[in-house]
């Protein structure tokens, strides 16, 4: 049994043109309540806490998903961030970087085997409120 998993979708970050013509575009029409990192969407999870899952636009000349070369990156939420690292170590999966550490949780990076680059994310979301 994995000491550390996926609990949900943290978020989904995507390359654009023009990054505040997108936020515009989706508040207009989709009602998203953007800001300057685009629009957070809040839930309760199975305890239920508040928790929210991130969508964002980048710049189409970010470096945020390398060495993907992928228009998207998906942000997994995850328990026991540490843990999960270990166990994917020992079964031979790429991990980008070190760990870091923000008063809205910590983040790590993997590559699957398409080359996608994953963020890894043990979430504090009280930070948020």
């Amino acid at each position: 049994m994995k000491k550390g998993k996926v609990t949900g979708i943290g978020g989904v970050f995507f390359k654009t043109e023009d990054v505040n013509a997108t936020k515009d575009w989706y508040q207009k029409h989709l009602g998203f309540n953007t800001d300057d990192w685009g629009c957070t969407f809040w839930w309760k999870d199975n305890d239920d806490k508040k928790a929210s899952t991130q969508w964002s636009p980048f710049k189409k000349d970010t470096n945020h998903f390398l060495p993907s070369k992928k228009d998207f990156m998906v942000n997994y939420r995850v328990e026991n961030l540490k843990e999960l690292l270990e166990q994917l170590k020992t079964e031979g999966v790429t991990i980008l970087g070190d760990v870091e550490e923000y008063s809205y949780g910590k983040f790590a990076w993997i590559v699957d085997l398409d080359g996608n680059k994953i963020e890894l994310w043990e979430p504090i979301d009280e930070a948020f409120l």
